[in-house]
Formats: structure tokens, sequence, C-alpha cells
């Protein structure tokens, strides 16, 4: 049974910092189905642990408790038997009672049973005592997870170090998957930089006007390219085909990340500094000038959708 009680808390533990995480990634859009696939968790992981207390107190049990089922058949048989089908009133005749054995007693009358009252069910009392005990360690738990800060916020409180540190504040992108190539052409509009590949790429498509193209899309065609015309440089890295690859980089709003970011240091000669949380600074190099390298922040906890690049410069 102890042993039984440490894997029952240490699931309700592990039970609870998943549901933590969950609602952590949640969104507006998904928070209900999280909320409810976070209920049925917990409402299953309950009914298991009682049927395995149940089927732990019914084969340690012997004697007059038995096991919860024995429990109840017998108060079902001693129910039966107190209310016999012809509505008699239940009795035993006296042993070998005589007038002066029987004062009181009228002869040939019957002999009642005295009244017994009936045995409390400790099956059930140990299932009710072994619940309880459930509930307080899932509440134990929650309130430890409440005190454990959480990665969110201590990337954020990283970051705003290393800001300080270096002397650069943040705006912030949109997290909707193109994140980085909008901080990239925020960054380049910053410090004046041609937009202009070195390679012969179509970032302005058929039948689309140069005005009307967002810049993220005219970087996200930059960057493909790239990739298509270096297949070399990009393909040992994929787990998919490499014109598949560059579709989704051209067409979606597929994340981006270390590849795309080579490419785009590549194709538009520039250097680009990504800021990361522990305070590290990864450098890679395009031939630009240091002087006007681009500086994005990397997290990796600290919105919805997951990882995410947001554009820097100096602060005033």
């Amino acid at each position: 049974m102890d042993e039984l009680q440490a894997k029952h808390r240490k699931e309700a533990k592990d039970l609870q910092s998943r549901i933590t995480q969950k609602k952590k990634q949640a969104t507006k859009k998904t928070r209900k189905g999280v909320n409810d696939e976070c209920e049925q968790l917990e409402r299953e992981l309950k009914e298991r642990q009682a049927k395995e207390l149940a089927a732990l107190d019914g084969d340690g049990n012997s004697g007059e408790e038995g096991s919860e089922e024995d429990a109840q058949a017998a108060v079902r048989q001693s129910e039966h038997d107190a209310q016999p089908s012809d509505g008699a009133v239940p009795s035993l005749e006296g042993p070998s009672m005589s007038d002066d054995t029987t004062e009181g007693i009228p002869k040939g009358g019957l002999y009642r049973e005295p009244h017994q009252s009936r045995k409390p069910n400790r099956a059930k009392a140990r299932l009710a005592r072994r619940a309880a005990e459930q509930e307080a360690t899932i509440k134990e738990a929650k309130e430890e997870v409440k005190n454990i800060p959480s990665q969110r916020d201590i990337e954020r409180k990283k970051m705003l170090a290393a800001f300080k540190e270096r002397g650069l504040q943040e705006k912030e992108i949109r997290a909707d998957g193109h994140c980085l190539y909008s901080a990239v052409s925020d960054q380049m509009a910053q410090l004046n930089l041609d937009m202009k590949p070195k390679i012969e790429t179509k970032v302005v498509e058929d039948g689309e006007r140069e005005n009307e193209v967002p810049t993220y899309r005219k970087v996200r065609r930059a960057a493909a390219d790239w990739i298509q015309q270096h297949p070399d440089d990009f393909a040992p890295f994929l787990e998919e085909p490499l014109e598949e690859y560059v579709r989704k980089v051209r067409e979606t709003g597929e994340w981006g990340g270390q590849l795309e970011l080579l490419a785009l240091a590549k194709t538009f000669g520039l250097d680009i500094n990504v800021l990361q949380a522990q305070g590290g600074v990864e450098k890679i190099e395009g031939g630009g000038d240091a002087e006007k390298a681009l500086w994005l922040a990397y997290y990796r906890h600290g919105f919805g959708l997951g990882e995410h690049y947001n554009s820097l410069r100096k602060a005033p």
C-alpha cells in the first residue's frame, strides 16, 4: 500500500506539471480545448488510481473485512432474509421452551431475534480515506507548481538583462510564422540597407506590383531562391526534398530558423547577430560591414507559437 500511495503521489505531480505546460502554451483559440483535455486527464487519473486502490484492498482483505463487493452482497442478502416474500414477521421458535422457562412468553408463542446493528463497511471507508489523500496530494502539487517560476518568466528576465548590458532595445514583431523575415526587413529598413539580393530572384511575382508586396514576403522569396540555387549547402540538413522545403519557405507561413538566416546573410551580404536568453550572441557571417550588422532577439519560450524573433536596435 505504501508503494502504491507513493506511485500515486508521483503520478499526480507529473500530471500537474503536464497540465501547467499545456495551459501556458494554449492560445485564445485553443484554451477551451486544452482546459477540457486537462480536466479529462485529471478525471482519468483519479478513476484509475481509485481502481488500483480498490484492487489492492480486495487482494489484501480476508475474514470479516472482505472486499467491497463481498460487503455489499452480504448487506443485500441480509435485507432479503429480513423481508420474507409472504410478509410474515421473521422469527425463530424457541429451543425446548416450557412454561417454567418462558415467563412472559405465551405457550407456543414466537421468539423474536433481537435486532442486530449492521457493521460499518470498512472497504468503503478505506476507499474514501484514500480518495481524500489523493485530493490532498493533487492540491499540494498544484501549490508547488504555482511557486515554480515559469520558463517564460526566466527567459524574459535574462533577455532584459542582456539588452541592458549591450545597450539595446527591442521592437516586438508579430508572432505569425513570418517573424524572422519581418524582423530582418525591419532591421534593414532601420539601417537603410539595400534589399536587392546578390542573385537573380523573383521577389515580385508576375502580376504583382512592387509597392503591394509586403517586405517580409520579399525577404522570404529571397531566402527561398538562395537555398534553391545552392542545394549542396542546404540539402544535407533537410528531412524532406529540397523543392518541397523551398516551396514552404516561399509560399507559406512556415517558421524560419538557422538555415534561412544563413541564406539571408549570404544573399544580402550582411552579418546577422542573434542574441539569446543566456546572453550569448550567435554570429552569422554574410560578408557585410560589421558596423551595419543586423541584431535579432531569439526566444524559445516567450511566445505562444513557440520559437520567435524580435528586432533590436541601439537604445537612445
